[in-house]
């Protein structure tokens, strides 16, 4: 769609809800660490089967019914640092107070209102992410407000509650979960439906981020936050679309929606137009394709059925984009997939894929199809097939009606995919086994408002002298209280200026890692002996990367150790006096010609020799007394 679109005039509403990982040393309703660990790690396995159950009014979720059409097999990976509650084999402990802190100050941040006491539920989630079938969360506080250069966005929601397991492998019938994400706290924060347009979305998802890293609290890196959208148009539907990880994929996620909702509107005038209508009728036309050069359906016949639906009117519009690449056929292949199926076929794409003209026109014939109608059909074991074309004509008969409120994926290039229905309200249900917990007007009054990104980094460019755009870099970096404990430890040392450190942390260490380095196994303690090697003199700066390779590579390594393999044992002023003095003396003639000007050419011979052992700086002073003596010796 158009940048210059009218979203107003659209009647778009947007609404974000931000989960962000909480940096607690303990989990939510356990001791366990919050870390996370290598699956080669595992000592423990079991499995476990879902089941949807009623909530206290006797209804049971429409969203947990539909993920339960496929009945899988959740495979979980335990740790050393993981227990009983994880497996839920032990009832949860009391919630910890340390997230409670962190989750009060997100609160106080963003101006909202807490409960005054805070009440654990349980929402039913059967994907095999939460061994329990539920996941716990209570709802903390409201009423907040975030400012932005369009208009003010209101926060109606924060909750604190336990992050999912981590899904290692989907194999269809079998998922494979990580335990060690389990239980981690996070906040959920969502906002009204007050964004007015895609990059308004962005801006309000950046005020968030900004003010959740803040804290200094919250857990950094791939993961650790996710974005789910909220969208909807006039004559539109509400969709929530999940699992967007990268801010700057915001504004084409809402701008895809918008253009799918805005496509499937005019599929639906169309197919009224047309008289269009959804035969309630699944035929079984396995016969047709017994001697099929298709690949897949051969394939599946060996066990399985070919079954069709007959949708009068839809010819055409079946293969009708909705969003780029993806077309009202995919999103009737989305809902086939929810019974196990690959994909199906539709006639706006045939003859192909191994399927003739014969075959497509004996199709038609069967189900009685006339000039105007589609056909979609699929070929799988029987019962998936079957489930799959009643999916197909729930969704066929939704196009000629309305756009369906989902559950959606977000997909990489920016559009998404059908996950599950809108949850309804019979997914929640008190948790009996964690006590209530009282906010206290005085408690949340007592908690600290920390400094802003935006003013840390106005305070690093007046008070260490560093550009606007440097001093932004390392207050978002994952580096930032790094930074400042290097500058609290060399303050004032000549040798490790703010710019240097900065440098190294946001230019140097990325560097290093497009290199192949895992420089995730760099500590804080190996940065602060590598700094303290060259405020000491023991290395010089330009030893920095060579020296944080090697601690990458040896993690358990010495310093002293380190610099003994570089060879960086440091060397004394003679030494580099000696050796520009000899440069000089072999290039006479280049430096009677270029005078001065011949030292940013030869520093490069005399670094090489030193690097590592000697100061940039001080190199270059030698060798600039060196040619100076030996021009006015002439």
């Amino acid at each position: 769609m158009s940048a210059e679109i009218d979203y107003r005039k659209l009647g778009l509403k947007c609404g974000l809800e931000i989960h962000q990982q909480l940096d607690s040393k303990e989990k939510l309703f356990c001791h366990c660490p919050t870390v996370l660990r290598d699956t080669s790690e595992s000592n423990v396995e079991f499995f476990r089967y879902m089941r949807a159950t009623e909530s206290e009014m006797g209804e049971k979720d429409r969203a947990a019914v539909e993920q339960l059409k496929i009945n899988r097999r959740y495979i979980y990976k335990g740790y050393d640092t993981t227990c009983l509650v994880e497996y839920d084999e032990e009832p949860p402990s009391e919630l910890n107070p340390e997230a409670l802190e962190i989750a009060l100050t997100v609160a106080k941040l963003l101006g909202m209102q807490p409960v005054d006491q805070l009440h654990v539920m349980r929402k039913i989630v059967v994907d095999g992410s939460n061994t329990s079938g539920f996941q716990r969360t209570a709802f903390l506080a409201n009423a907040g407000v975030i400012p932005t250069s369009e208009v003010d966005v209101g926060v109606d929601v924060l909750c604190l509650e336990e992050e999912a397991s981590q899904k290692l492998e989907d194999a269809g019938d079998t998922i494979i979960y990580s335990l060690d994400r389990l239980g981690i706290p996070l906040v959920e924060i969502g906002t009204a439906p007050d964004i007015i347009s895609p990059s308004h979305a962005r801006e309000t998802a950046e005020k968030i981020g900004m003010l959740l890293r803040s804290t200094g609290r919250v857990k950094r890196g791939l993961g650790t936050i996710r974005q789910d959208v909220n969208i909807s148009i006039a004559e539109g539907a509400r969709v929530e679309i999940k699992g967007v990880q990268a801010l700057d994929m915001i504004e084409t996620i809402v701008e895809r929606e918008v253009e799918r909702q805005v496509n499937l509107l005019k599929i639906r005038s169309e197919l009224l137009s047309r008289n269009a209508s959804v035969v309630d009728e699944i035929f079984d036309v396995t016969d047709i394709f017994k001697d099929t050069e298709s690949k897949v359906i051969k394939k599946s016949l060996k066990k399985g059925k070919v079954y069709a639906v007959l949708l009068r009117g839809f010819d055409g519009l079946v293969g009708r984009e909705v969003q780029p690449g993806r077309r009202l056929g995919t999103e009737f292949s989305d809902r086939a997939k929810t019974s196990g199926v690959g994909g199906i076929f539709h006639t706006d794409e045939l003859p192909k894929y191994g399927i003739t003209q014969k075959e497509v026109d004996a199709l038609r014939d069967t189900v009685g199809a006339k000039e105007g109608d589609a056909v979609a059909f699929v070929a799988d074991r029987k019962e998936r097939a079957y489930g799959a074309m009643e999916s197909v004509l729930i969704r066929a008969k939704q196009a000629l009606e309305f756009v369906p409120e989902e559950t959606r994926r977000a997909l990489p290039d920016g559009n998404s995919a059908y996950m599950r229905p809108l949850p309804g309200a019979s997914r929640m249900y008190p948790e009996t086994d964690v006590p209530p917990i009282d906010i206290s007007k005085e408690y949340y009054e007592s908690i600290a408002i920390p400094e802003l990104l935006t003013e840390k980094c106005a305070r690093f460019v007046q008070e260490y002298g560093l550009n606007e755009e440097l001093a932004e870099k390392i207050v978002y970096s994952q580096y930032l209280p790094l930074f400042e404990e290097l500058m609290e430890k060399f303050n004032g040392n000549a040798m490790i200026t703010p710019t240097l450190v900065s440098r190294i942390l946001t230019g140097m260490i990325p560097e290093l890692r497009r290199d192949g380095v895992e420089t995730d196994k760099l500590t804080d303690s190996h940065f602060m002996n590598v700094f303290d090697a060259v405020a000491k003199g023991k290395a010089a700066k330009e030893g920095i990367g060579e020296m944080l390779r090697m601690f990458a590579e040896k993690p358990g390594e010495s310093l002293e150790s380190i610099l003994k393999s570089l060879g960086f044992t440091g060397v004394d002023v003679s030494e580099i006096e000696e050796f520009s003095e000899k440069i000089v003396a072999e290039r006479a003639d280049f430096v009677s010609e270029k005078g001065l000007g011949a030292v940013g050419p030869l520093m490069g011979i005399v670094m090489g020799q030193f690097r590592g052992k000697a100061d940039g700086k001080l190199v270059s002073e030698v060798l600039k007394k060196k040619i100076d003596t030996f021009l006015n010796s002439k």
